[in-house]
C-alpha cells in the first residue's frame, strides 16, 4: 500500500477511538480521531478521509446529524461512512443501511476482524480501479 488511506474515527469515548486506532493501525491504516460531532465535522472537512467510522450516540451533536451535513456539503457527500455504534436494532441498521445509505454498520461490541473487514470491503469498493467511487450507491 503507497498511501495509507486515512481513517477518521468519530466518536465521544476517547477510548474507543485508542481501540480502533490500535486494530486499523496494525493493518496499515492511518486513523485520525475526533472527539464528538462537531469536532468530526471540523476533522472531516479538513481532512477529507478516505473513510469515516461514525458513532451515533453523542451529545450535542449525534451520528445523524454528522451524516445530515456531510451528505448536505458537495465536497463531503462522497466520502464513505461506517456507522459504528451500541444501537443493534433492526431498525436503526436498516435506516442506516437503506435510507441513510451508509457503506456499514458495525454494532459495538465487535471483533477486530469484523472492524477490518468492513473498512477494506468499503474501501476496495470506492477506489478508482473498482469502477464504483463513493456517492454512487446503488
Amino acid at each position: 500500500m503507497a498511501d495509507k488511506p486515512t481513517i477518521l474515527c468519530i466518536e465521544d469515548e476517547q477510548e474507543m477511538i485508542e481501540l480502533i486506532t490500535l486494530i486499523l493501525t496494525q493493518h496499515d491504516y492511518q486513523v485520525v480521531g475526533a472527539l464528538g460531532g462537531r469536532a468530526g465535522l471540523v476533522k472531516v472537512a479538513e481532512l477529507k478521509p478516505s473513510l469515516v467510522l461514525l458513532d451515533l450516540m453523542m451529545p450535542e451533536m449525534d451520528g445523524w446529524q454528522v451524516l445530515q451535513r456531510m451528505r448536505a456539503d458537495p465536497e463531503l457527500q462522497r466520502i464513505p461512512v461506517i456507522v459504528v455504534t451500541a444501537k443493534a436494532n433492526e431498525i436503526d441498521r436498516i435506516f442506516g443501511l437503506e435510507i441513510a445509505q451508509v457503506e456499514g454498520y458495525i454494532t459495538k461490541p465487535f471483533g477486530p476482524q469484523d472492524l477490518v473487514r468492513s473498512v477494506r470491503r468499503v474501501l476496495d469498493a470506492n477506489t478508482p480501479e473498482s469502477g464504483q467511487t463513493a456517492g454512487q450507491r446503488p
